[in-house]
């Protein structure tokens, strides 16, 4: 039904400006900054590769303009890479797909759900819960027995029943007849977190429904809510029960405790106590120091104790559990973290929710929003058969045959991917062996599981289609690897290969190269400032063997010999430098590398170089000008338009 309602002035005008604002932020978004031949380059991607190169302090329209010469150059240069098909070569597809799976997983996330587990995970940790249990347990060819006894169980609650008395009838945990369903305190992170959820989203004095998990049927009592107790540093004197300890070893146990306690009151050493008493074999190497714990990792009546002493060197009375007797002495109470500007307490809850099992429902929620993003379609089939389909291949038979629903039947689509119920069937057979995935799901959650799996799947391997920064990533690396792979191809090979063309270089601009105030020297470089005196010193003593010096340094000495410009050396100063000259050990500016020189001749007067003297020089500046010979080619064969009202947007 369409509902006509009128616009009033007011509302059109908002509607219509808002309406320009889109439609002027796209088409800023989409300018054409210049072209080369039929290919263009908008204003954004310029931006970006500027902003990425440039520290922003700068920016003027010559910076602009200087940059985009280096942009358009650097356009042409990958475009003819592109045109020789070096993107095809294996060394290029080799390492564009590493880097790909390198950054990939980065992009397989959902931050804003990792945050909002984050967030629930510290909303939770500032209060304690006590709980009530009870525990109906099933097996996996038989769940409608422990559902009928659930239900049966809740509805004697609904009706008044004391959930005590339910508890011990109805709970096969093992330790009911002790505790009476209660578990005593937990918080965050204590039980799974199915589970915890269950706990804390049922009020004070209320029981929940009965929730199955994987393995049984839970209902919980909400007991008790208190302020978060925190974390607890203790030590202990454990006195164990021998296995099979009647009531008369029990008796002398807790006489002894009792009379070590006495002892402790009246000054005794709690560690000289521990050594000689306690047989927890593992505490009392360190003291009878337990490892940091908090609510829900020990028994109720051992937590109780140790969360109960007042300050830090209080010891408690013996405990009773059920493995014997306990005397507790309080080191530190650690309060839980209560401020939600603290960065370095809420970076540690992030990494225990990445490494807990709730980490899993950031990745459905991710799964949902990537099957909408990657395009899923759902196809027509018979839900009904599909389920029994299912629970064939899970067990091994041969599925019923249908009119409705055979192997090549599709299930489900993305763009450039179908889904068939053959799929689903072996996804079936290779998961069925593995416990950890299938243990207590239903057909249809199995069939959810597969449905994101693949959708996770599909995303992954087409990323590049719905994420545009992973895009520009990918791009950005392949270009570059281009880039490097043409160039030394076109300008870097050439250059040093073609001697004849050098040579010639060298003669046309013989008054480029010149040798400015030089010597003749020998450049020490020493891994520290010892072996930098040791070198010195050895050297003053016979400086015709310093290779030999070198050579027997064990690698901490380095030396190189030649003609040097004084500003090449480590030298204080350059006037009065004579042959002979040996400047002090000076260390580098960035590392411990401590360098010295030793002069043998000097040159003051400027002098042209030779052609092997400035060889180096020479290759460098043959480099550029192959490049620019070959720019000026390309640029020909791709003509460059520029866009100068867009180009002086960038400034204005």
């Amino acid at each position: 039904m369409t509902l006509n309602i009128p616009l009033t002035n007011t509302q059109y005008m908002k509607l219509t400006i808002a309406f320009l604002f889109v439609l002027f932020v796209c088409n800023a978004q989409s300018q054409t900054l210049f072209s080369y031949g039929k290919k263009a380059v908008s204003k954004e991607e310029f931006l970006r590769a500027y902003n990425k190169n440039n520290s922003g302090t700068n920016n003027t329209e010559k910076a602009y303009r200087e940059y985009l010469e280096l942009y358009t150059r650097f356009k042409l240069k990958v475009q003819a890479a592109y045109d020789a098909r070096l993107d095809t070569l294996p060394a290029q597809l080799t390492e564009l797909r590493n880097f790909r799976n390198q950054i990939a997983d980065g992009f397989m996330n959902d931050d804003s759900s990792v945050k909002l587990m984050v967030a629930e995970a510290f909303e939770r940790s500032q209060k304690d819960i006590r709980i009530s249990h009870i525990y109906i347990p099933y097996t996996a060819t038989d769940t409608a027995a422990a559902y009928k006894k659930a239900m049966e169980a809740y509805a004697k609650l609904q009706a008044g029943a004391d959930f005590v008395t339910i508890a011990e009838t109805y709970s096969a945990d093992p330790s009911v007849s002790s505790n009476k369903g209660d578990i005593g305190y937990i918080t965050s992170f204590v039980l799974p977190y199915e589970l915890e959820t269950l706990a804390y989203s049922t009020a004070a004095g209320k029981f929940s429904k009965p929730y199955r998990s994987k393995t049984a049927y839970h209902i919980f009592k909400n007991t008790a809510v208190r302020s978060a107790a925190g974390r607890m540093k203790a030590a202990q004197i454990l006195l164990a029960f021998k296995p099979g300890a009647d009531n008369n070893e029990k008796t002398r146990v807790k006489n002894l405790a009792d009379s070590l306690y006495d002892a402790l009151q009246k000054g005794a050493s709690f560690k000289d106590l521990v050594t000689k008493y306690s047989n927890d074999n593992i505490s009392f190497q360190t003291g009878g120091l337990l490892p940091e714990f908090g609510v829900g990792r020990y028994s109720a009546d051992f937590e109780n104790a140790a969360f109960g002493l007042a300050k830090d060197g209080d010891i408690s009375k013996p405990v009773l559990t059920g493995y014997g007797y306990h005397i507790l002495k309080r080191v530190e109470r650690i309060p839980v973290n209560a401020d939600k500007n603290n960065t370095n307490a809420l970076a540690q809850l992030k990494q225990a929710v990445q490494a807990d099992s709730r980490i899993q429902v950031a990745k459905q929620v991710l799964a949902q929003k990537t099957m909408k993003t990657a395009g899923y379609k759902k196809a027509s089939y018979n839900e009904k058969q599909l389920w029994v389909f299912m629970d064939s291949a899970y067990k091994g038979k041969q599925a019923p045959k249908s009119p409705l629903l055979n192997d090549k039947t599709p299930l489900f689509s993305f763009p450039k991917q179908q889904v068939t119920v053959s799929d689903l069937s072996n996804y079936i057979i290779a998961v069925k062996s593995s416990p950890e995935i299938t243990r207590g799901k239903t057909m249809q959650q199995l069939f959810q599981q597969y449905t994101e799996t693949v959708a996770m799947e599909y995303y992954h391997n087409h990323m590049e289609e719905f994420n545009k920064e992973f895009a520009f990533q990918l791009k950005e690396f392949k270009d570059g690897n281009l880039l490097f792979e043409v160039m030394q191809r076109q300008v870097w090979d050439k250059a040093s290969a073609d001697s004849i063309g050098l040579k010639k270089y060298y003669t046309s601009n013989k008054n480029k190269y010149w040798w400015e105030t030089s010597a003749d020297a020998i450049l020490f470089t020493c891994s520290d400032s010892l072996s930098a005196v040791k070198a010195k010193t050895n050297f003053t003593k016979s400086p015709k063997d310093w290779r030999t010096l070198v050579q027997n340094s064990d690698g901490t000495v380095q030396a190189d010999s030649g003609r040097f410009e004084l500003t090449q050396l480590p030298l204080a100063a350059t006037g009065n430098i004579q042959p002979g000259y040996f400047s002090e050990p000076a260390k580098t500016a960035t590392d411990n590398v401590h360098t010295f020189v030793y002069i043998i001749n000097m040159y003051k007067e400027r002098a042209p170089r030779n052609f092997e003297d400035a060889k180096g020089f020479v290759i460098n500046d043959y480099q550029y000008f192959l490049e620019d010979k070959w720019i000026e080619t390309l640029k020909k064969k791709y003509p460059i338009i520029i866009n100068q009202p867009v180009l002086q947007s960038c400034w204005k």
